[in-house]
């Protein structure tokens, strides 16, 4: 099948010359929004254990690396990501986060190092650090944009700014780090336009990878209650593809393309019923970008 967008996985198998798999680890963070810096309670729609709910196996990150690799998933590979998922990642002392860091380092196999935080938790002692790392690892950095409308970001209780993502690119970019980048479709009060307005944003900004969510509805969150009183109604599939299908098209060629779908929990999932089907998700996407001839970056204009 012809590839119509530069997926991950390939993009892995050039770098690395194999497949290459992410070891998903839960580095017992907390946010500045949920920990009373900048507010409480975390995003509206991110439920108690973050965006990592199906992997917190233990709380020593070096024991979570060895059940991995004790595990009949690391038969599938032989090289590996130490990839940190839950919550903020770059969000306590420099000394504390290397410590971290180096918990799961502890593997041979491990080639790459991928820290998922909030854009206003980057800054030059952070970006020293992992630069520190580049010399044996590939490392990137997951900035949780989700969306260029400080409005939506307001509403959605991120408590971090378009302006926040612009600085952390910047620093990132001075170290020679690559970025990518989270957004999500369908949040609460958004539309089209907010899409178009986050891919302009985004493709303003030097950026190296981009993952693509749904917004889905998870259990014990102010998103489901939000729901459940009728304040918030989630989105199509229709929606969604047609959203992915702009997106893809109107961003960099260059980006690759991390995620085009989020995987919420089956036991925690309280709505679109449709997020559960990957399948569909993908198939469908697959079918509507060869029916009507799409490629990423086709209608991509240089800023």
């Amino acid at each position: 099948m012809e590839e119509r967008f530069k997926h991950l996985n390939n993009y892995l198998k050039e770098k690395f010359g194999e497949r290459t798999l992410k070891i998903c680890i839960d580095g017992d963070f907390t946010c500045p929004n949920r920990d009373g810096k900048l507010g409480f309670g975390g995003c509206i729609f991110c439920s108690e254990r973050g965006s990592g709910d199906h992997i917190k196996l233990s709380n020593n990150i070096t024991e979570q690396v060895i059940n991995y690799f004790n595990s009949y998933k690391s038969k599938r590979a032989n090289k590996f990501i130490a990839y940190f998922q839950n919550y903020t990642n770059t969000y306590s002392s420099i000394d504390i986060l290397k410590s971290k860091y180096d918990s799961a380092l502890i593997d041979n196999r491990i080639v790459a190092l991928a820290v998922s935080t909030r854009p206003d938790c980057i800054n030059e002692d952070v970006c020293k650090l992992l630069k520190s790392y580049t010399d044996r690892y590939y490392v990137w950095v997951e900035l949780g944009l989700q969306t260029s409308n400080d409005q939506t970001s307001k509403l959605i209780n991120k408590c971090c700014y378009s302006k926040d993502f612009t600085n952390a690119v910047n620093l990132l970019n001075k170290y020679n780090i690559d970025i990518v980048t989270h957004i999500m479709v369908g949040l609460p009060n958004e539309n089209f336009d907010d899409i178009k307005n986050t891919v302009y944003f985004i493709n303003k900004h030097n950026i190296q990878g981009l993952k693509i969510h749904s917004t889905y509805i998870v259990k014990n969150t102010i998103l489901a209650d939000m729901y459940y009183k009728k304040l918030y109604s989630p989105i199509s599939l229709e929606y969604y593809l047609n959203c992915v299908c702009y997106i893809l098209t109107h961003i960099n060629p260059n980006i690759i393309i991390h995620k085009v779908s989020g995987d919420a929990p089956k036991d925690l999932l309280v709505a679109p019923e449709w997020n559960l089907h990957k399948k569909w998700i993908l198939n469908g996407l697959d079918k509507k970008m060869s029916e009507e001839d799409l490629w990423q970056g086709m209608n991509y204009e240089k800023l």
